[in-house]
């Protein structure tokens, strides 16, 4: 266990002496969820900020005096529109959705019949999209309104038209409401830091070692192949560790940055919730740097092993899909599957939801049987080595 330290040790420098790899790896890593996260706010922020500008944009608006006072009594500004509104929503140029009267509106209300309203939009703009259900409401209330007037000039209790009442109740609570928004962000991009902190560092001292011409000599040495082993995978295991600690700590600042008040308030994720992030990271931290070294031992150069590990960074990212395509909720056999046990438990902590010593059981075994197998294949890739 000295010599593994030793090793340890040395390994663990060189990693953190590339600064300028280690920069990259930090701004791509842990960076990028939280950037990604204030992106996500100034975008609701700004559909809120449309949602609150109580606009309304009209062509022919002049033909339905009742329609623009229904509008300005629901407290709407009612603007009239670009001349050319209909490419400027193709071109994404202009956001809001049209009202476009017909000429005989109320000539047509006036005789009973159901005047056409056009309500132009574009389903390439996401600006004018967020604000057509809104303006289709507005419309919707309008006739119900008018048919209302019409049972009431003819002496009809308009109670007639709802002989039903209907009232949504939601089970869910507010942190699992809340949990809708970040339950597929936060855990794959902590996940994917993870991994990608890792990388770098198991390559180098594996591939790159054998590239360089510095692993022979290294292998010269009196230390056993499980010492070196050990060491150098304990090295890149601290890397990827202190990446999960860093990346899920990075969404804490960045509550501060947040634009959208609903964001603000629906986004939980303090301490306790961080430090469970680690505590259920580390064994994977782990397990994926002996992977990556495992993989990476059987290539004679960088590149070759930065390609081969590719594969596994595309198993690794497409994992939590299964959460999503899987309607029918959580699978017991989910804890058994490195990643997907991880973002299926980060998941639960931000609902809420309580985390037993069971559901931490399979993980960690995976996670302990996976590191065990990987690392003995290093030692034994190493040993080939030596013997040649």
């Amino acid at each position: 266990m000295k010599l593994a330290w030793i090793v340890f040790v040395k390994e663990l420098v060189d990693a953190l002496r590339d600064r300028r790899t280690l920069a990259v790896v930090m701004l791509s890593s842990v960076a990028m969820g939280p950037l990604i996260l204030v992106a996500m706010s100034f975008l609701i922020a700004g559909i809120e900020q449309r949602a609150e500008s109580r606009e309304v944009y009209a062509v022919g608006i002049e033909h339905a005096p009742s329609l623009r006072n229904y509008l300005e009594r629901q407290t709407f500004v009612v603007k009239p529109a670009p001349a050319d509104y209909e490419r400027a929503l193709v071109s994404k140029s202009f956001g809001d959705p049209v009202i476009v009267v017909p000429p005989g509106f109320e000539a047509d209300l006036a005789q009973g019949l159901a005047p056409l309203v056009e309500v132009v939009g574009a389903s390439g703009n996401t600006r004018a999209q967020g604000g057509l259900g809104r303006v289709v409401r507005l419309l919707q209330g309008f006739g119900q309104e008018q048919a209302l007037l019409r049972l009431a000039w003819r002496g009809v209790a308009p109670a007639l038209l709802q002989p039903v009442q209907i009232e949504e109740r939601d089970l869910a609570d507010p942190r699992a409401r809340a949990a809708q928004l970040t339950s597929g962000l936060l855990p794959f991009f902590v996940l994917m830091a993870v991994l990608y902190g890792a990388l770098n560092a198991a390559l180098d001292t594996t591939a790159g070692e054998r590239e360089r011409g510095s692993l022979e000599p290294l292998l010269m040495n009196p230390a056993s192949r499980g010492a070196l082993v050990l060491g150098k995978w304990g090295a890149v295991a601290v890397v990827g560790m202190l990446i999960a600690l860093l990346a899920s700590f990075s969404f804490l600042p960045a509550q501060w940055l947040l634009r959208s008040e609903t964001l603000a308030a629906m986004f939980q994720f303090g301490v306790r919730e961080a430090s469970l992030f680690v505590a259920l990271l580390l064994p994977l931290a782990a397990m994926l740097s002996a992977l990556l070294m495992a993989v990476a031992i059987r290539c004679k150069t960088f590149k070759e092993a930065q390609a081969n590990n590719t594969v596994v960074i595309l198993v690794v990212s497409l994992l939590p899909l299964v959460t999503l395509f899987n309607q029918e909720g959580e699978k017991a056999w989910h804890l058994w599957v490195p990643a997907l046990a991880q973002i299926t438990l980060m998941a639960r902590v931000l609902k809420g939801e309580l985390i037993t010593g069971m559901d931490l059981l399979p993980p960690l075994l995976v996670a302990a049987v996976g590191t065990a197998l990987c690392v003995a294949f290093v030692a034994r890739q190493l040993r080939g080595a030596a013997l040649r």
